[in-house]
């Protein structure tokens, strides 16, 4: 068959008819709808270049695509997490090299003794606006001799990241943040978003295969407002063991800091980090072990007279 075969119209005629059977079927349903998001995927597909090499530019459809890049590259990002409970915040990351031959870079940052920051995306922007929170921290206990509210912190982030999206020769910055402090009024966790937004969240992840740690952490967030130092620590390694994909959880994988009542915020050394996950590991074995011993061993005229479904979900561990 020749190449120039491909250009004759008979092999364009089915595709365009199912997008047109599909097309008719939508607009049967519900015309307004579908003729209004046609228009909007046209117009976004033919002038999608013409707005986004400017972050002070709408397009057509009501977005400033240089933002949703920004946002695009937090999800690159490795992964992050942060718990919080009534008297500790914990932070946790995923430590990720170029190549075997180079170190990790540095994903958790200590803004002050009360507060703390996990990033996910460009690193080299979450070092700076760090040492911007570093700096309002210090400059306001040089001012009212109190430490900064996490809140009031949060929001100077937001405003300065939000700076970046209303003038021409900036860029956002292409980095999320997991904001983990104490104050007066408690434990807080916030997430700074690239586009100026901030949200305050009892667990959350960012990052890229963060989606498997938001449905761990969705299933027990229940119960972290009353859960103890250890088991937050105990829930953000297993949150983090998820975004790994079937990789073994390390201390040299991962990273892990507290903050807390009577505790300032620190980050655990790998010794501590390895120590927590052989003896969750074991207790889990240990755990499954008494329920394996309590169960009577099929006998043979067991398992002819009950086949196992081999269809059937294996049990959750």
């Amino acid at each position: 068959m020749s190449v120039n075969n491909f250009t004759e119209p008979k092999f364009l005629v089915g595709p365009i008819l199912r997008v047109l059977n599909r097309v008719r079927r939508q607009y049967i349903q519900n015309p307004v709808s579908t003729l209004h998001t046609l228009c909007n995927d046209v117009v976004c597909k033919m002038f999608r270049n013409q707005y986004d090499t400017d972050v002070t530019t709408w397009s057509p459809a009501g977005r400033l695509f240089q933002v949703e890049y920004a946002m695009e590259a937090v999800k690159q990002g490795s992964a992050a997490i942060g718990l919080r409970s009534k008297s500790h915040v914990v932070l946790a990351c995923v430590n990720k090299a170029n190549s075997e031959l180079s170190s990790h870079q540095k994903k958790i940052f200590k803004v002050d003794d009360h507060v703390g920051v996990a990033i996910a995306g460009l690193t080299a922007d979450g070092r700076v606006l760090s040492r911007y929170m570093r700096n309002e921290c210090i400059n306001y206990f040089y001012t009212y001799e109190s430490q900064l509210p996490v809140g009031r912190l949060v929001v100077q982030l937001a405003d300065k990241a939000q700076v970046c999206t209303q003038r021409s020769w900036k860029r956002p910055y292409g980095v999320g943040l997991l904001v983990g402090g104490l104050d007066e009024s408690g434990a807080h966790l916030y997430y700074n978003c690239p586009s100026g937004n901030y949200f305050e969240y009892q667990a959350f992840a960012i990052g890229s295969r963060s989606q498997a740690a938001k449905t761990y952490l969705e299933r027990k967030f229940v119960s972290f407002m009353a859960s103890s130092r250890e088991n937050l620590i105990k829930d953000a390694l297993f949150a983090l063991r998820e975004t790994l994909q079937g990789e073994k959880l390390t201390s040299s994988a991962c990273t892990i800091a507290v903050v807390g009542v009577g505790e300032a915020f620190h980050i655990l050394d790998q010794e501590t980090v390895q120590a927590l996950i052989n003896e969750f590991e074991i207790a889990g074995e240990e755990a499954a072990a008494p329920d394996q011993a309590g169960v009577d061993e099929p006998s043979a005229a067991d398992d002819q007279a009950a086949p196992v479904d081999q269809s059937a979900a294996p049990m959750d561990m």
